[in-house]
């Protein structure tokens, strides 16, 4: 066996119910789970539609670009959201799913045969953090160095804590704007600070942006295409963005996705994906072009998503420290330090006496920098129905009330 995955953590799902298998959870109160960031509202009927009325194209071997028509609808949809041109031909790419891509992409950038008096190279993560970022570093022979949030600056990445010496064997840098766990967008100057740490160093970064289209605000979630040309970066250099239709379009199931950015990097990207065996269905490219054309089903869904956190923030504030983040659908909130439990402690009770499932936050993060950044921090997804949302709410006011 390869012995790179003996270096894999646990997943925070399996380290949850590790967590919670000794709890009879109350069986007065039916089971609502806040854990998994699974969308549960319905798909479109016109995305449905437009898949099974493909289905003749299971006749056919898929090309790993993707069908012309479904690399268009994506580069248009990127001019259309950010701003930025994009050649369809060589700087987009469709994926199945951005999950898969995020891993793989790691297995291209990796080169271990570079400065290998140094060590094994570095990839860094934001921390807390999608622990996929974790085992793609970790399977292409990489180490991880993690740059910790900072509550106090609206959980931007303290790139600053990272040495010069992590920084010169650096390969690739994950970022996840929004957040997840903290919904918290990059702004501006954070893009400029990588990207100069980029120019210097020569890593490559990852932009996974799944959670674009959930906002809260007027103004759209910035972008990582979208910063690199309003700082003049328009070769886009050294940067790859993953988005998807999870999350947006309320197809998790469908696992469609694509990237964007550096022609050179999504060459190379692109020669891997032919040998992995990653096409893309033609049945899912077709539901796919239709998903990506429309916008009006993307609107319905943020309402849908602004509504559960305008009911439900109000309601956690009360008991927890928590606020609308900038995007995203999860609410990531502070234990309080005068109930005397850790996350995991307010996991299992809440489980126990109220039959909610949250996750513990220090699950979704690594000691780094002398503190792990998710302890005392719990993750709500707020994925369900708006009822059900508000009563899991309720519960988890009366548990803390309880204490």
């Amino acid at each position: 066996m390869n012995p790179l995955l003996a270096r894999l953590q646990p997943y925070p799902f399996e380290r949850l119910r590790a967590l919670t298998q000794d709890i009879t959870p109350n069986p007065a109160l039916r089971p609502i789970s806040l854990g998994i960031g699974e969308p549960k509202h319905p798909t479109p009927p016109f995305i449905r539609q437009a898949l099974t009325e493909a289905l003749d194209g299971l006749a056919q071997y898929p090309a790993t670009v993707g069908q012309p028509a479904l690399r268009e609808a994506m580069a248009a949809w990127v001019q259309r959201r950010y701003g930025v041109h994009l050649d369809p031909a060589t700087q987009v790419l469709p994926v199945n799913g951005s999950r898969e891509a995020l891993f793989a992409f790691a297995q291209t950038v990796i080169d271990r045969t570079r400065h290998p008096e140094a060590g094994r190279p570095l990839v860094v993560c934001p921390n807390p953090f999608y622990q996929i970022y974790e085992g793609a570093a970790l399977l292409a022979g990489a180490d991880t160095a993690f740059a910790n949030s900072d509550p106090r600056r609206n959980f931007a990445c303290d790139w600053s804590a990272l040495s010069d010496d992590t920084w010169a064997r650096t390969q690739l840098v994950y970022v996840c704007s929004p957040g997840n766990p903290t919904g918290a967008v990059m702004p501006l100057e954070e893009w400029a600070r990588l990207f100069e740490l980029s120019d210097r160093y020569g890593f490559v970064i990852a932009s996974d942006e799944c959670y674009s289209e959930i906002y809260f605000r007027e103004v759209p979630p910035l972008g990582g295409l979208e910063a690199a040309v309003r700082l003049g970066r328009h070769d886009l250099r050294n940067l790859v963005a993953f988005t998807s239709l999870s999350k947006r379009s309320n197809v998790p199931g469908l696992r469609s996705g694509f990237v964007a950015g550096d022609a050179r990097l999504l060459k190379a990207f692109s020669l891997y994906r032919t040998y992995h065996g990653s096409a893309m269905s033609p049945v899912v490219q077709q539901a796919s072009i239709a998903a990506w054309n429309d916008e009006a089903h993307v609107i319905a869904n943020r309402q849908q998503y602004r509504a559960k956190f305008e009911r439900v923030t109000p309601m956690l504030a009360e008991v927890l420290e928590v606020a609308l983040p900038d995007a995203g659908f999860y609410l990531w909130a502070k234990v309080p330090e005068a109930l005397g439990q850790s996350d995991t402690d307010f996991a299992r009770g809440l489980l126990a006496q109220y039959n909610v499932t949250v996750l513990p936050g220090s699950f979704l993060a690594r000691q780094a920098h002398g503190r792990n950044p998710g302890a005392g921090r719990i993750r709500m997804a707020l994925v369900a129905e708006l009822e059900e949302c508000v009563e899991a709410a309720e519960r988890i006011v009366a548990y803390v009330r309880s204490l």
